[in-house]
């Protein structure tokens, strides 16, 4: 059976286990919020979650384990088969991983834990989400999905970043970055309609609460 290592508070931990559920996959969830110890760090050598163990290894990154479950589970389909259309759902993923996942995620401390940013980064990080949303706006289709008619792996991704980088700009700065994007919010709604990720933002809710005391309780 796959084992899917992390905690259910990662996004990148909940890309890969809505799309094992949209797989119809059995899966063993491992709690774990990353390891520098040299067992997990033979998984994953970054020691980062998430990580995924199939029977033949260990596999880490999540775009890695989505290209993984596409080749060796092919159906239910979530790239397209065309070889240019799948590239656009891949280029949509890294637009929104690259471009404003990755900024927000500096601001995350303040936004949801509790944390302090320094000024000096609020400032920086303002206009690389501005650029980001940009290119981001540039690429996504909300034809219903982010890469046209078809639900991909890019809706995954993007129902599970946006918001939470939408909720750390609100935090931070006072401003709904979805205001000039009246899209999104209809595309996010109608994806978290999806059982795979109604189980997935359930666990979300559940462990973040679970986070959160145990963080104000000092453990």
């Amino acid at each position: 059976m796959i084992k899917l290592y992390g905690f259910s508070v990662s996004n990148y931990y909940n890309v890969v286990k809505a799309a094992l559920l949209e797989k119809g996959l059995e899966f063993e969830e491992v709690f774990t919020r990353g390891s520098s110890d040299d067992d997990y760090r033979s998984k994953s050598p970054m020691g980062k979650v998430p990580c995924m163990e199939v029977e033949q290894g260990a596999i880490s990154e999540s775009q890695v384990a989505l290209d993984y479950l596409e080749d060796a589970h092919p159906q239910p389909a979530l790239y397209p088969a065309d070889p240019f259309q799948r590239a656009k759902v891949r280029e949509i993923m890294r637009v929104i991983e690259l471009y404003l996942e990755l900024p927000a995620r500096r601001l995350y401390a303040e936004a949801f834990f509790g944390g302090r940013v320094s000024d000096e980064t609020k400032q920086e990080v303002k206009p690389l989400l501005a650029k980001g949303m940009g290119a981001f706006t540039r690429v996504a289709r909300f034809d219903p999905y982010l890469a046209g008619a078809e639900f991909t792996y890019a809706d995954l991704v993007g129902a599970i970043h946006l918001p939470l980088i939408r909720d750390a700009h609100r935090t931070i700065y006072g401003e709904d970055p979805w205001a000039e994007v009246p899209q999104i919010k209809p595309f996010v709604g109608k994806v978290r309609e999806r059982a795979s990720m109604q189980q997935v933002m359930a666990d979300y809710k559940a462990g973040l609460e679970a986070f959160l005391k145990q963080m104000k309780s000092g453990g």
